[in-house]
């Protein structure tokens, strides 16, 4: 029988992270033939895990960096209202002065709270408010790795510091049976289309033609800059900023830019190719870095991309955005439709980009390629204002007992992860990087046959350590990108009477 491997914490010590072995894979793991990734959105660990016994939570913080602090670097009194949707937002045009939605609590105390208990109310199975997660603001609310900024910070007052918690979720079960990495980081600071290039490329991409109204006006320490009537507390209202770019300065790419092929959310240009996106819109020119699906390819080790409403959105430009209906196809998810390689019209494309509804039947039949990553769309990703917790939670445990069942099954590793915090509070400081990441912490779960049982994981990972995974298992050189000084998800596996 195996044995049961549980990590214990001490009462109100924090966790540090592990050390984290380097090399190549060892043989044994020449088991895995299948590796899944399944790739949820916009939760931080503590927002979903915060009291998960073993591993490093709000219990075990700093209180340094649970108590939250106002613009100015004072310690606020309490927290504030979670302010409506118009309430200074770069992309939604502004409410001046700013209004409180009656919807939530207008004061609460400073410190962390359960979203699905009084005073807030709100069950895992309703839409909340969207709290803001873009590049700048993430670096500025992790300030430092304190951690302290996230309500000065965001749009959403008091939500930012909300969690839900126990044990009745997919994913608390999931950690529970297998392995709860617990201090791993997502791979950009920001938003989701940058992680997700992330989890392709392991880069920034590149729009050194971007017009100045795309790019972010930052101050003289490289933050963004605030506009002279910005309020100066967050008590008084969201920060409201010069100009919150989607563009750096220097011509990379940091927050959602739409693809130049279609599926976008920029239509074609009347009368042009039905396939592209309008050019007038400034569109992502194509990228040509190399990526992990390259690299698989050109070892001919196969491969998929699989979006749910990829078909439709294809066929139909209805369902792109429409947070309304029954489909929500959101383009600046699909990394790979951004690359020049998988343009339309492309072998690569018809081959590796696919729609979800072909998983379902692979992984029946147990043809699944050897890489797999899974896009749920915008109802089912866990995104706040768009999926509930609860239908992404429920879509991720749907999937993974599909895989249970299959015949690949058996030598199969799923990595259960999200692509960034949402903007949501975590006390972890995130390791030292580079100019790009790490971000803020988030949930990640490694479930397979060969995974160590009821363990949590303390080595530091984050997304690029999925990538490093990958190509070690199939022998691919490490992607330029690739932060080798974080782990390579071996620890999170034990092979044979282990």
């Amino acid at each position: 029988m195996k044995r049961l491997i549980v990590a214990v914490a001490c009462a109100g010590a924090w966790l540090g992270p592990a050390h984290a072995e380097d090399g190549p894979l060892p043989e044994a793991f020449d088991a895995i033939e299948t590796i899944v990734v399944i790739y949820s959105e916009n939760r931080s660990f503590v927002h979903l895990l915060p009291d998960y016994p073993g591993a490093s939570g709000i219990a075990e913080a700093p209180e340094a960096s649970v108590v939250q602090r106002d613009r100015d670097g004072s310690v606020l009194a309490e927290l504030p209202a979670v302010w409506k949707p118009d309430s200074g937002r770069p992309d939604r045009g502004k409410l001046n002065p700013p209004v409180a939605d009656p919807a939530y609590p207008l004061t609460m105390p400073n410190a962390p709270f359960r979203i699905d208990a009084p005073p807030y109310n709100k069950p895992a199975d309703i839409l909340t408010e969207v709290p803001v997660h873009r590049y700048y603001q993430n670096r500025m609310q992790i300030n430092g790795g304190k951690n302290d900024m996230f309500v000065a910070w965001t749009d959403v007052g008091s939500l930012a510091m909300g969690n839900y918690g126990g044990p009745g979720t997919h994913l608390y079960q999931l950690a529970r049976d297998y392995t709860l990495a617990d201090q791993f980081f997502m791979g950009a600071f920001g938003g989701s289309n940058f992680n997700h290039f992330y989890l392709a490329c392991a880069c920034s991409p590149l729009f050194p033609d971007a017009p100045e109204s795309m790019r972010a006006v930052v101050d003289a320490e490289g933050n963004l800059k605030l506009a002279p009537d910005s309020p100066k507390s967050a008590l008084d209202g969201p920060p409201i900023w010069v100009q919150d770019g989607s563009v750096t300065p220097d011509g990379h790419v940091i927050n959602t830019v739409q693809p130049s092929y279609q599926p976008s959310g920029i239509p074609p240009a009347k009368g042009g190719d039905p396939a592209l996106a309008d050019p007038a819109g400034h569109p992502l020119p194509p990228q040509t870095e190399p990526t992990i699906g390259d690299q698989l390819s050109d070892k001919g080790i196969d491969w998929a991309w699989y979006a749910q409403g990829w078909d439709i959105a294809l066929a139909y430009r209805g369902v792109i955005y429409n947070t309304a209906g029954a489909v929500d196809f959101q383009p600046h998810h699909q990394p790979y439709n951004y690359f020049a390689k998988y343009a339309p019209g492309t072998e690569a494309r018809d081959k590796h980009l696919k729609d979800m509804e072909e998983f379902w039947d692979e992984a029946a039949a147990g043809t699944l390629p050897a890489v797999v990553f899974l896009k749920p769309d915008g109802k089912h990703n866990k995104h706040p204002g768009e999926s509930t917790m609860s239908a992404g939670d429920l879509i991720a445990g749907t999937i993974i007992n599909t895989l249970q069942r299959s015949p690949q099954w058996d030598h199969m590793a799923i990595i259960l992860t999200h692509d960034e915090n949402g903007g949501f509070w975590d006390p972890a400081p995130p390791p030292a990087g580079d100019r790009w990441g790490p971000g803020s912490r988030i949930p990640t779960v490694i479930v397979s046959p060969f995974a160590k049982k009821g363990f949590v994981d303390h080595t530091t990972y984050d997304t690029t350590s999925i990538l490093a995974f990958i190509s070690k298992r199939f022998g691919l050189e490490l992607l330029p990108g690739i932060r080798t000084q974080f782990g390579d998800l071996r620890n999170a596996f034990a092979f044979g009477s282990e």
